[in-house]
């Protein structure tokens, strides 16, 4: 097996990042321990989730599924220090790529202004056999094209008639779960908060299949990252510039 190569420090010099995800609980497998770090700095972060996994518990009508994860996201999200999660209503688990989503994705950057985009992996797998779903790889890859679509005022026109003006301050996109990660943060002492908003998602845990253990998945993520790094723990990002 190739060794795999020491990761290099995130660059933290910024101020303010949005997330977009396509699900609730996308980013609590890992990147909220470091949006825990992040707002600990006094960094600014929202939330954008592109649906509200109304279709991910199946014992569930999608109706009553889409409003108990919404509120289980926003409990989670201020266990990190995020006030701001908003919800575009796209349908969970059919989220096509297209000029819809970016544009709608490139007016929330030019809503929030920020200096850092973070995402989830849209690769075709996690870096084994198996699959990354549709809906994760369309958004990550609507994320990348839309930080480009905001800075440019003749990309979707329309957004200046909503009085939003063009945005170029994205420096970088984050890219969380990514087998090609090649940037990581310490997250040893926000790790536990990482947990707890993984935790509250409790609803969808509980209906998952297969036994799952929140708590043992995110250390052992961790650890693995944090020895490749040289820590505890950690959280890897496979990083592109903007």
């Amino acid at each position: 097996m190739a060794r795999q190569k020491k990761l290099i420090p995130l660059d933290e010099n910024w101020g303010r990042a949005l997330a977009v995800v396509a699900h609730p609980d996308d980013l609590e497998y890992g990147a909220a321990s470091a949006v825990a770090r992040w707002t600990s700095q006094g960094k600014q972060i929202n939330y954008l989730m592109v649906s509200r996994g109304e279709a991910g518990i199946d014992s569930m009508p999608p109706e009553e599924t889409g409003r108990l994860r919404e509120e289980e996201e926003r409990t989670s999200a201020r266990l990190v220090g995020v006030d701001t999660v908003e919800f575009l209503d796209y349908p969970d688990g059919v989220i096509e790529y297209g000029l819809p989503l970016r544009r709608d994705i490139a007016r929330a950057i030019r809503k929030h202004r920020p200096h850092v985009l973070i995402t989830l992996n849209f690769q075709l797998t996690w870096g084994g056999p198996e699959l990354n779903m549709a809906d994760h790889r369309w958004v990550g890859l609507a994320v990348l094209d839309a930080s480009r679509d905001a800075a440019n005022r003749w990309i979707f026109p329309e957004l200046l008639q909503e009085g939003l003006q063009p945005w170029g301050g994205v420096r970088m996109v984050c890219i969380s779960g990514s087998p090609q990660a090649d940037h990581a943060v310490d997250v040893s002492d926000f790790l536990v908060k990482g947990i707890a908003s993984l935790k509250a998602h409790k609803a969808y845990i509980e209906n998952l299949s297969g036994e799952f253990d929140p708590e043992a998945f995110l250390r052992n993520n961790a650890s693995a990252t944090g020895k490749r790094f040289g820590c505890q723990y950690a959280v890897g990002f496979e990083v592109m510039k903007i």
